[in-house]
C-alpha cells in the first residue's frame, strides 16, 4: 500500500466525520437535515472529494438533496477548512450512493423470496 494512499484514506475518514457532523448541527436547510453520509472518496492528492450521500426515509427526495447539498457546498469546505487544518481543502461532489440502496433493494427481494417459501 502506497503511502499516499493511506493519507488518501486517513483525511477521507476525517472528511466523512466532520461532514456528517456539519451536516447534523450546522446545516439548516431541512431538505439535508435526514441525510446519512456513506463514504467519501479522495483523490491521490486530497484535492477532490466525492461524497456519497442518502436521504434517511424518503429515497425519493435524493435529487433535492444533491441540490442542497450543491448549494451548501461552499460553507461546507469553507467549516472543513477551519475545522480539519489541512494544505488543501478538497472540493467537494455529492452522489448519492447506489451500492446501498441497491443492497437495500437485494435484501426486500431476499425477504419476499423468504415469505414465499414458507408459505408453500
Amino acid at each position: 500500500m502506497s503511502q499516499g494512499f493511506k493519507r488518501a484514506s486517513r483525511v477521507a475518514e476525517l472528511v466523512h466525520v466532520e461532514l456528517s457532523r456539519l451536516l447534523r448541527e450546522e446545516v439548516r436547510d431541512p431538505r439535508v437535515i435526514a441525510t446519512s453520509v456513506t463514504d467519501v472518496k479522495l483523490s491521490d492528492d486530497l484535492r477532490h472529494a466525492k461524497v456519497y450521500v442518502l436521504p434517511l426515509g424518503n429515497q425519493e427526495a435524493a435529487p433535492e438533496l444533491l441540490e442542497a447539498l450543491d448549494r451548501t457546498r461552499g460553507f461546507l469546505r469553507s467549516r472543513l477548512a477551519q475545522r480539519l487544518q489541512l494544505r488543501y481543502t478538497p472540493e467537494l461532489r455529492f452522489y448519492r450512493d447506489e451500492h446501498f440502496v441497491e443492497a437495500m433493494r437485494m435484501t426486500e427481494l431476499l425477504g419476499r423470496f423468504a415469505e414465499e417459501e414458507g408459505e408453500e
